[in-house]
């Protein structure tokens, strides 16, 4: 089991600098930012770019994977994207995961001045967003012509520092996203149901992780891929209680993970306030009891 961090993007970089070395010092094995230009009850907070956030933390890290958590295509282009995450990559290293989604209906999806698109059309315009952005990073010289999206001859040159490209850990939960995850991820990554995260069930919110995990198995197959080789990474503050409100449910959380196939969990670093309220000296217990017992396994 592997496990990862999010450090949102809401600190001046003299105040969040230390909380990447931190993470990479404590010993996850990845530390991860969203990908927003305002999120949810933080939106008129402090917010900053995933981008240089995740450029300027690869410069203060050796070893830790790094990565967006989810980039989407609510304001992106793949022409343009793909160029900061060749950049991305290099910068780090070859440690750089791209974790990609649908999106949103929120605020990422009006704040251009656009209607949100209905979620059968946001699956679609996610398909060629993967799809470019798979071929920019694979090969020379790309022109596409589709509904959502269009290049003219977009150049990768250097390329990517991981061949083919930077693995793509693809959020998905409906069978169509699946198919993409199947077909164009390295990994993939769920945060359960929308329903089982609006309501405070948490045993209804680990059934939909289940079964969220059986499609995914079932879209691997379809695709001629082996389940068992595809890693897994579970959201697990998405569930209804905080993963590190205590060092033995962050026990639980991984076990049950665990069980369930996954070979990654990401939680998020504690704040002072919801969400994701908590003590910073539970990750100091977490590094010291339950991250060095893990690498032995």
């Amino acid at each position: 089991m592997r496990v990862g961090i999010v450090i949102l993007p809401e600190h001046r970089w003299w105040a969040a600098e230390p909380l990447w070395r931190m993470a990479e010092e404590y010993g996850f094995d990845h530390a991860w930012t969203y990908d927003h230009l305002g999120w949810r009850s933080l939106v008129d907070r402090t917010w900053f770019d995933a981008v240089p956030t995740l450029t300027a933390a690869a410069t203060v890290t050796s070893r830790i994977k790094l990565g967006t958590l989810v980039a989407s295509p609510n304001f992106r282009h793949p022409v343009h994207f793909a160029r900061e995450l060749t950049a991305l990559d290099d910068i780090s290293d070859g440690r750089f995961l791209l974790g990609v989604g649908a999106g949103s209906a929120g605020f990422d999806a009006t704040v251009l001045g656009q209607e949100a698109l209905p979620d059968s059309r946001r699956v679609d315009r996610f398909g060629e967003f993967v799809e470019l952005l798979d071929t920019i990073l694979k090969q020379d010289s790309t022109t596409y012509d589709g509904e959502y999206y269009s290049a003219a001859e977009a150049r990768r040159a250097p390329g990517c520092v991981q061949t083919p490209r930077m693995p793509f850990i693809v959020a998905a939960n409906g069978p169509r996203s699946m198919r993409l995850a199947a077909r164009f991820g390295q990994g993939w990554v769920t945060n359960g149901s929308p329903e089982s995260r609006a309501g405070e069930d948490t045993e209804q919110w680990w059934r939909s992780v289940r079964e969220a995990s059986e499609r995914y198995s079932e879209a691997l197959t379809a695709e001629g891929r082996t389940p068992a080789r595809s890693p897994r990474y579970l959201s697990a503050d998405a569930a209804p209680r905080y993963s590190l409100s205590s060092v033995e449910h962050f026990r639980d959380v991984l076990g049950r993970a665990g069980e369930l196939g996954f070979t990654d969990v990401i939680t998020h670093w504690p704040r002072p306030e919801q969400p994701y309220a908590g003590q910073e000296s539970i990750i100091e217990e977490i590094a010291a009891e339950v991250l060095p017992g893990l690498k032995e396994v």
